[in-house]
C-alpha cells in the first residue's frame, strides 16, 4: 500500500510511524498489508505525511507483484544479504557452542571443536564481507559487466 512506500521514502519504521502519527504498530501493520484504514486513521497519516486523505486512499498502481525503483530494489537486496548473513551468523554460534559442548563433555583433554569453528568461521567472515559489501569484488557491478560481455554488448 501507498503508507508502507511514504514510510520508507521517509526512512521509518513502523514504530517511527506510530509514534508520530498516535496509531498503534498493529494498526500500521495492518494498513500497509492491505487492511482499509478508518477516517481517523487515514487523518492522522495524511497529518504525517503531509498529504491529503484522497491521495492516500489511492489504489496502489501495482498488485502483489509490486514493482520497485532500481534504487528501492539495491536497497531491498542489500536488507535481504544483511539478514542473510545474520541468520547464517546466528546458526554458527549455536552449532558451534553445541560442538564445544559437546567436546568438553566427551574428550576434554583434546578441543577438537576449533576446527570446524574456524573453518566454518571463514566462510562466515567472507559472507559478513560481501553483505556489507566491503570488498564487493562480485557486487552487482561486475555481474552486469560479465552480463554485458556474454550478450556480446559493449558497456
Amino acid at each position: 500500500m501507498i503508507i508502507r512506500k511514504l514510510r520508507l521514502k521517509h526512512g521509518w519504521s513502523q514504530e517511527q510511524l506510530a509514534d508520530l502519527s498516535g496509531l498503534s504498530i498493529r494498526t500500521i501493520q495492518r494498513i500497509e498489508r492491505g487492511r482499509k484504514p478508518g477516517l481517523e486513521s487515514l487523518k492522522s497519516l495524511a497529518a504525517v505525511f503531509e498529504t491529503s486523505i484522497e491521495e492516500l486512499q489511492q489504489e496502489p498502481e501495482m498488485t502483489s507483484d509490486t514493482k520497485y525503483t532500481e534504487e528501492e530494489q539495491t536497497v531491498i537486496d542489500q536488507v535481504r544479504a544483511i539478514k542473510g548473513f545474520y541468520s547464517h551468523l546466528m546458526t554458527y554460534v549455536m552449532v558451534i557452542s553445541l560442538l564445544f559442548a559437546i567436546n568438553l563433555f566427551t574428550s576434554s583433554h583434546y578441543i577438537w571443536a576449533w576446527w570446524p569453528a574456524l573453518g566454518w568461521g571463514i566462510g562466515i567472515l567472507n559472507h559478513g564481507l560481501n553483505a556489507f559489501e566491503v570488498f564487493n569484488l562480485f557486487g552487482p557491478k561486475w555481474e552486469k559487466r560479465q552480463i554485458e560481455k556474454r550478450l556480446g554488448r559493449k558497456m
